[in-house]
């Protein structure tokens, strides 16, 4: 039987900030992809836009209590499936796109324009990017996911170091271990596979994690060999499963949050 201490915030509760420090004027897109639509650095947030192939940009700060300006990154010609932003560097920010490529962009400092260009493009690679991560511990380490593949690129050589094995349907997620060792992805084929791309493009596990292929996410539990993946059960009801590599056979636990019909 698994143990949990309870936990020193079970009676907290949640309360909203000033309105001061709200951001308003938010215009943000309603994007149906597999990956994320707002990310933050230690400088600025990223969320989808209105506009096709568009970023919002806000500054995280502002000096003296004052209002935020929304800027916009004109990415790429078609929708902003996912984007990421580097854990080496701050204005470092990755996209990726329907038009099938995975752009770098340099952020300004504050106060300036966006760039009119990215950095580098790597691609295009014949389908649309869906996910995309930096490696934790590696700098200029990007792992992209597109259709049923997932490559794993050398940013500043702009080509890929490796093309890990195609999985069986859609990419729906991927995941680094804290340490960068290992990748965890989910898969519209119901599996979780886990991959050490050092050694081999294949997966060295996998399992099947939910049995309904709506959809699914995947989160490493820091540098530990735990993680957490989202997805739904047969029944259509949301779960959270617990799973350690070491015994990756079945769950260590299984949650169920609600039923969804949509």
């Amino acid at each position: 039987m698994n143990r949990f201490r309870a936990s020193k915030f079970r009676h907290t509760e949640a309360r909203l900030p000033r309105r001061e420090a709200w951001i308003t004027g938010i215009r943000a897109g309603s994007i149906a992809s597999c990956g994320n639509h707002v990310k933050a650095s230690c400088r600025w947030i990223a969320f989808n836009a209105e506009a096709a192939g568009v970023l919002g940009i806000v500054p995280l700060e502002c000096k003296d209590g004052g209002k935020r300006t929304v800027s916009q990154l004109c990415c790429h010609s078609d929708v902003v499936t996912d984007f990421d932003f580097s854990p080496f560097d701050q204005l470092l920010l990755a996209t990726g796109s329907v038009d099938e490529t995975v752009k770098v962009w340099r952020l300004p400092e504050s106060g300036q324009d966006m760039p009119s260009s990215a950095g580098l493009t790597l691609g295009p690679g014949g389908t649309p990017v869906d996910r995309l991560q930096f490696h934790p511990t590696a700098d200029g380490v990007l792992a992209s996911g597109a259709g049923k593949r997932v490559t794993i690129w050398d940013v500043g050589q702009q080509q890929p170091l490796t093309a890990l094995d195609m999985h069986g349907d859609q990419l729906q997620s991927l995941a680094w271990k804290g340490d960068g060792r290992l990748l965890g992805t989910s898969c519209k084929d119901k599996k979780l596979r886990i991959f050490d791309p050092r050694a081999s493009p294949a997966a060295s596990q996998s399992v099947l994690g939910h049995e309904n292929n709506k959809d699914s996410r995947l989160l490493w539990m820091g540098s530990s060999d735990c993680l957490v993946s989202i997805g739904f059960s047969q029944m259509r009801q949301r779960e959270v499963k617990l799973w350690d590599t070491r015994r990756f056979s079945d769950a260590m636990l299984t949650m169920t949050l609600d039923t969804s019909p949509g």
